[in-house]
């Protein structure tokens, strides 16, 4: 976990129009990237973080389409996945996740309720395609 890392929530926010209100990056290897010390932090656990990776890891969602994705203590139904490399998911009244795998990271968007998601994604995107370009 570095603090070099914390500033991609802040572009993710700003990409988003501030339809995202948090995110946090994490490495397919379940490792967290950013910190939970950033204003904006999503605070995924540990345990998350390494559920997540082997998820994206194997490309076998099955287990997040039955038991849900939980960030921060908190669960989310799943949507759906696309490519391989996409997830959506929302909490009623909570807002919506959004996670896209690089080469060695995912990074996890935060639509705040009432936030438009379409554009969250996006913003999600551009960092996740950025980190590919680059190796990550």
């Amino acid at each position: 976990m570095s603090a070099a890392w914390d500033s991609y929530i802040d572009n993710l926010i700003e990409r988003s129009k501030s339809n995202a209100d948090k995110a946090c990056i994490i490495g397919l290897d379940g490792s967290k990237w950013t910190t939970d010390g950033h204003k904006n932090a999503l605070k995924i656990t540990a345990k998350e973080a390494v559920n997540i990776g082997k998820v994206l890891k194997s490309g076998d969602f099955s287990s997040l389409s039955s038991s849900g994705v939980v960030v921060g203590g908190v669960k989310y139904q799943f949507l759906r996945e696309m490519d391989k490399k996409i997830v959506l998911a929302k909490k009623k009244d909570n807002g919506g996740l959004t996670l896209q795998s690089s080469k060695s990271g995912i990074v996890i968007g935060h639509t705040k309720e009432g936030g438009s998601q379409g554009i969250v994604n996006e913003a999600v995107s551009k960092i996740a395609e950025y980190l590919e370009s680059v190796g990550r």
